[in-house]
Formats: C-alpha cells, sequence, structure tokens
C-alpha cells in the first residue's frame, strides 16, 4: 500500500473496506492479500493499541470498525475524507512559519508532521487550509523549540476570485489530470490476467498513492462533480466487485 506505519496503516485499510459506513470488517485472507498486510503478531499489537485509544472497535465476531476518534487521525494523513463526513464551516486557516535555515531539522520537521494536512503554498511562508487543524498545530508546538516561529489565523475569504486561489494554491487542474491517469491505470489492470486480489491490490496501492496527493478540498470550493467524488465512488465500485 506504500504505507509503512502499520498503525496508519490499518485505520486506512478500514475506511478503505467500509467508506462513510463504518460497518465492522474482518482481515480475511482476501483482505490480507489485497491491501498487503499479515495478521501476525505485529499487527495484533498494532490492532491491541489502537483498540485501548478508542481509535478502533471489536465486535464479538473478531471484526474491527473505525471510531470517530480513529476517523480524526486518519484525516490527519489523508484529508481527501474529511468532507465526505463532515461539513466545512467556511474558515481557512492560514498558517506561517519562518524558522532558520540553521535550524532546518526543525523546519524539515515541522513540515513531515503537517504534509497532510491539506496545506498549500499561498505565499513565501504563509501556507493556507479549510482543514479544522488549529488546534492540532498548537499540540503539536506546544512547548516545543518551533513554537516561537509558528503564527496562526483563521479567516473568511472576502474577496476574490475562489478559482484563482485554488489553481495557484492546489493546482487543481493538475490534480484532475492525475485523476484521469488513475482511472486509466484501473482500466488496465481490470483488462489485465491477474487474480481478483491481485488486481486489487494494484488498484488500492494506486489509489492511495493519488490520496497522498489530494488536500481533500470541500466541494463547496470544488463542486459537487469534482473528479475526486467520482475517483472514490469508482474505488468503491471496483473494491465491491473484487472482493465479491
Amino acid at each position: 500500500m506504500g504505507i509503512k506505519e502499520r498503525r496508519t496503516k490499518i485505520l486506512l485499510i478500514l475506511f478503505l473496506l467500509s467508506d462513510v459506513s463504518f460497518n465492522f470488517t474482518s482481515f480475511d485472507e482476501k483482505v490480507q492479500k489485497a491491501f498487503d498486510i499479515a495478521l501476525n503478531e505485529k499487527t495484533r499489537g498494532t490492532l491491541s493499541g489502537l483498540l485501548r485509544e478508542g481509535l478502533i472497535e471489536k465486535s464479538e465476531t473478531n471484526q474491527y470498525k473505525l471510531t470517530p476518534t480513529g476517523l480524526a487521525e486518519l484525516f490527519l494523513q489523508f484529508p481527501f475524507f474529511r468532507f465526505l463526513t463532515e461539513n466545512w464551516d467556511k474558515k481557512w486557516r492560514i498558517i506561517s512559519y519562518e524558522i532558520p535555515e540553521k535550524k532546518r531539522e526543525l523546519r524539515d520537521r515541522l513540515r513531515r508532521e503537517m504534509q497532510g494536512w491539506g496545506l498549500g503554498p499561498w505565499h513565501r511562508s504563509f501556507w493556507i487550509t479549510p482543514h479544522p487543524i488549529i488546534e492540532t498545530l498548537r499540540q503539536l508546538v506546544s512547548q516545543k523549540e518551533e513554537e516561537q516561529y509558528v503564527q496562526a489565523f483563521e479567516a473568511d475569504h472576502v474577496f476574490g476570485g475562489r478559482e484563482i486561489l485554488i489553481e495557484k494554491v492546489w493546482g487543481k487542474s493538475l490534480l484532475d489530470k492525475k485523476y484521469r491517469e488513475l482511472f486509466k491505470k484501473w482500466h488496465d489492470v481490470l483488462s489485465g490476467e491477474e487474480d481478483k486480489m491481485e488486481k486489487l491490490k494494484k488498484v488500492v496501492n494506486a489509489y492511495v498513492e493519488m490520496l497522498k496527493t489530494d488536500p481533500g478540498l470541500p466541494k463547496e470550493l470544488l463542486g459537487e462533480q469534482w473528479i475526486g467524488y467520482e475517483g472514490f465512488n469508482i474505488f468503491k465500485e471496483i473494491r465491491g466487485i473484487l472482493l465479491a
């Protein structure tokens, strides 16, 4: 799946298997093969930890599902999922940080932590996102050295063309192109001679790579017909066919 961290991988699998219905699902042989995960001691240990933290729930039949807490954590890695389940509050979050070059390690660490927040580069040292991440940012930098370099704001969009902003900051047309390339790749995979689980594995891997780059902007900014929403629906159809 292109996800090394087992904790995030499990949360992502549970969402991709049930999407917004949040049904219980099992890690059977099909799932293990298609999502490239083994139900070994390490995986069971990670599942136990997620249960203790309240990020997932377990049924009497040893199936699992995401909790709202688990979903909130997943949003910070894959922002595309947020506005499938939540409404946008119409607020913009603006983050500014200017960390000296001699403290590059701090700057790089902060960027890594924020890379799944749907942030786009607005101007030099200014980043913008519609996602409600201010409290997460506060917790991230509180009482740490980088706190002194960070400023954050919430604002309304009062004036200016949104389409211009979205193209400049997030490159909407490039995202559209990437989704169309993804659809072609899926078509090629499904036209192949491999078994269903091998096909699903390739479909999932390609989709996860796409989701890593999608900032997860709300429909109010992209429109109901945004190709990313179409991609999500196509993925669900493919998943249903190949897991049948």
